[in-house]
């Protein structure tokens, strides 16, 4: 591995032996200069399946021109792979702690928000609140600090949250395998690492400070985790950070080879779009609109049909309900992304990480996908 500064990694971070980052770049760099047109696009919306070259056509403006076109194929693929079959799961905040600084997020270390880190008993309070609404899938998150989320700290927690859920995720910071194996050995199922951006400029900018300036470590980390006997993987970008069309194609590819690699693994994409938080710079955003947005989603469950795709609170009613018909097969329900304040039970609670648009219930949720044609899944694994 050619280590250029010593950015590309810190002094703890494992290095391995991979050539994703690599690969992710050059195939850009392959299309990225590529004229498309709408005749382009329908011939490559005709394939059954895509090169990387026909994602890239499918990503282009002039896919707008042909949306309804994009989402009947789209349509016929999530029907194809998921049936009708809507996943449902809820995040849990039990830290917000953090040592970086992303110039967009509400959990930074340089915000003022009220900070909180939830005890054991807190914890399984939480879970226990959680578990009363329906949800039997949670993902674990914390801020960004091994200092006050360490690795024990959140193993315990996978611990806790077998008592109360059939799934668990966990959306903490990037860790070395050994750390994942420990993850893995006390309950946990998926771990997700959102890239932020695929743009090395754009990503260095956006994170100046803390652990979170290793690109590579943080793309390498699907990888670690497979490597560790995880049982799938998830990937993302924050729509806004950069151009829209270069982060869903990275992203889409990224997803892919590793998916090549580790054929076992099951794999999700996460699209979440950047929301107002306090605490973040006040920043001129790329405008990511819903009809944008909504052509990426299609995009991507044509390229990656047998990929889950996550829509979060982020978005609003509206949008995951129409979402989850063409291409999205996971939402979340009952969320709060503060800290202690499912159980009221917690001495500090925390503030929250960004606004959501979704405030519905487990019961809200389950009630409106019935009622537009589609089957709420509560859970769809069962631990023997």
């Amino acid at each position: 591995m050619n280590i250029e500064k010593v950015t590309d990694y810190f002094p703890s971070m494992e290095v391995i032996d991979s050539d994703i980052k690599d690969i992710v770049d050059k195939s850009y760099e392959n299309v990225r200069e590529t004229r498309v047109s709408v005749d382009d696009i329908r011939a490559s919306l005709a394939k059954d399946s895509l090169s990387d070259r026909d994602f890239y056509n499918l990503l282009q403006d002039g896919g707008l021109e042909i949306l309804d076109e994009l989402g009947e194929v789209a349509r016929e693929k999530r029907t194809r792979y998921f049936g009708n079959n809507v996943s449902l799961f809820s995040p849990l905040y039990i830290a917000n702690y953090c040592e970086n600084s992303c110039r967009y997020c509400g959990f930074r270390a340089k915000s003022d928000i009220k900070r909180a880190k939830l005890t054991f008993v807190e914890i399984e309070d939480e879970m226990k609140a959680l578990a009363a609404t329906g949800i039997e899938e949670v993902l674990i998150l914390t801020g960004e600090s091994e200092r006050f989320s360490s690795i024990d700290y959140i193993a315990k927690a996978c611990e806790i949250a077998k008592k109360y859920f059939k799934t668990i995720g966990v959306e903490v910071y990037p860790a070395n395998t050994e750390d994942y194996k420990k993850l893995r050995a006390a309950g946990a199922d998926f771990v997700t690492v959102f890239q932020e951006s695929y743009n090395k400029k754009a990503y260095d900018y956006y994170h100046p400070y803390g652990h979170k300036r290793s690109y590579v470590y943080r793309i390498e980390t699907q990888e670690r985790a497979l490597r560790a006997g995880f049982r799938g993987v998830g990937f993302g970008t924050l729509f806004g950070l950069n151009d829209p069309i270069e982060e869903a194609y990275k992203l889409g590819i990224h997803a892919k080879e590793v998916q090549k690699r580790y054929p076992q693994a099951e794999i999700a994409i996460s699209l979440p779009r950047i929301r107002p938080t306090h605490g973040a710079d006040k920043l001129d955003f790329y405008e990511v609109n819903d009809k944008k947005f909504f052509q990426i989603m299609l995009a991507i469950r044509i390229f990656l049909p047998f990929a889950s795709i996550t829509l979060s609170t982020r978005e609003d009613r509206d949008f995951r309900n129409l979402a989850v018909k063409y291409g999205a097969t996971k939402i979340s329900a009952s969320v709060d992304t503060s800290i202690g304040h499912r159980s009221k039970k917690s001495k500090d609670e925390g503030d929250e990480q960004f606004e959501i648009q979704d405030g519905r219930s487990c019961d809200d949720v389950i009630n409106d996908l019935k009622e537009i044609g589609m089957s709420p899944v509560l859970t769809d694994y069962i631990n023997l």
